[in-house]
């Protein structure tokens, strides 16, 4: 079994075997686009169906040889997250799916597509960052809520008989506002507010029922909450994330560093195994010349006798 593990490390680690993963993921990733055309798909459904299973094989090959590799604890394949992923992919293709969840399972081959993250190390890397930005990110997110909030019903008793469509109750609001930090022609919303509904925004006057015009609060109210909203919180998710980003491409590089300097790789464990045995035989020899030095020669004893 050592043999054999030893040959999957081998396979596991090879630059080909990578690439070949990559490859055949981009190839789930084509797959996936070109089954969206259904007349496609009816013409060359038989070619697409073998071309999918050539695909789940390749997966189950792959995991296959990561166990082995990791013999005589194959659990340890489990104790990497990305590890796990592939294998809930391969697993749910194996599930009994009746016909009519055909949908949910090609849901689950784009989530093949999802793979290239493993394949490549850079992305790798920002997945990493924006995993470790979570914890950050929750508390300027609970800011930007509590702004909201603010606004939104700020919103609701200045606006609300002016552009009941826009701020007429605190969801429509919260939608509105949305719109804003978001850039979707927010100042649409701040004109209505500065020459009311009756002279900007409301085609059907119908809904315009107490227009009211507010020059300045409503040039106020909007800049004040895209400086604030747009400017500074949300530049703040992006500083979360380019920490999160350095730190984990300090973790990358500190793993490549200590794989570096351990000899972990076969040869260097060949090579200690062979210099262990030279050492054996020598202290072996060793042993053999001091007991037969310190036994006595019989013809020496005859002869002091005689």
């Amino acid at each position: 079994m050592t043999a054999l593990t030893d040959r999957a490390r081998q396979i596991a680690d090879a630059p080909w075997f990578h690439r070949l993963v990559t490859g055949v993921i981009l190839a789930a990733a084509v797959l996936v686009g070109i089954e969206t055309d259904a007349g496609v798909v009816q013409r060359f459904g038989a070619q697409l169906h073998w071309a999918n299973t050539l695909i789940l094989v390749v997966f189950v090959v792959e995991i296959a040889v990561k166990m082995v590799a990791a013999w005589p604890r194959p659990w340890r394949f489990f104790t990497d997250p990305w590890n796990v992923f592939d294998f809930m992919i391969v697993a749910v293709a194996f599930m009994p799916i009746d016909a009519s969840y055909v949908a949910v399972l090609r849901l689950v081959r784009l989530l093949r597509v999802l793979r290239l993250v493993r394949a490549l190390p850079k992305l790798q890397i920002l997945v990493g960052a924006l995993i470790k930005s979570i914890p950050s990110m929750g508390y300027v997110a609970l800011l930007l809520i509590m702004l909201f909030y603010v606004y939104a019903v700020g919103g609701v008793f200045l606006f609300g008989n002016n552009d009941p469509v826009h701020f007429g109750n605190l969801p429509m609001a919260f939608l509105s506002l949305f719109r804003v930090v978001t850039g979707d022609a927010w100042t649409d919303l701040m004109y209505i507010q500065m020459y009311g509904c009756d002279g900007f925004g409301y085609d059907d006057l119908t809904a315009c029922t107490a227009p009211h015009a507010q020059p300045l609060v409503g040039p106020l109210y909007f800049v004040t909450f895209v400086l604030v909203g747009a400017m500074v919180i949300l530049n703040l998710f992006i500083g979360v994330i380019m920490n999160g980003m350095d730190e984990a491409r300090e973790e990358n590089e500190a793993i490549d560093r200590a794989a570096s300097d351990t000899p972990t790789t076969l040869h260097d464990v060949q090579r200690i195994r062979t210099e262990l045995k030279a050492l054996d035989e020598h202290l072996q020899s060793l042993a053999w010349r001091l007991e037969n030095e310190e036994r006595p020669d019989p013809a020496s004893s005859l002869k002091g006798i005689a």
